[in-house]
């Protein structure tokens, strides 16, 4: 897998502190010390009720934290699906070696007149090859039902 650039891991930083506790407590603090500094009773609130520059600068905050959030939800989202594709080969791959290992315990049996190794349906079925595009048909059928 190719390096992350510098912009990936600072989103995926960004996303991963938003998602903290720390994150909420420092909020927390802010907000009160904001509505404290700004309160009615002060002399001269620089920000006074409805509070205008907090929710500019809270407004802000959210458009950033969400755009990086989605930024590493992307990224997430792409390594899944390449992680996916790599589970299918390898679970095809598993397959083709399970289909040549049940035709060679198939003949095994046959050279030495094992009882009970008569080939049923069930089994011709198995030792198949399977035809990955069927498969496939398949499941985008049932994903559009």
């Amino acid at each position: 897998m190719a390096a992350r650039s510098f912009l990936d891991r600072a989103s995926d930083a960004v996303a991963r502190f938003s998602g903290s506790i720390t994150f909420v407590i420092i909020h927390i603090l802010w907000f009160g010390v904001w509505l404290v500094i700004n309160s009615p009773s002060r002399a001269r609130p620089f920000d006074p009720f409805p509070y205008s520059l907090l929710t500019l600068i809270v407004s802000l905050e959210a458009i950033f934290l969400s755009t990086f959030v989605l930024i590493s939800q992307n990224r997430m989202s792409r390594l899944a699906e390449r992680r996916a594709h790599l589970d299918l080969q390898i679970n095809l791959l598993a397959e083709s070696e399970m289909t040549k290992l049940l035709i060679l315990t198939r003949a095994i049996a046959t050279t030495l007149k094992v009882p009970g190794a008569e080939v049923d349906e069930e089994e011709r079925e198995m030792e198949q090859a399977t035809d990955v595009r069927e498969v496939m048909k398949k499941v985008e059928k049932e994903e559009v039902d």
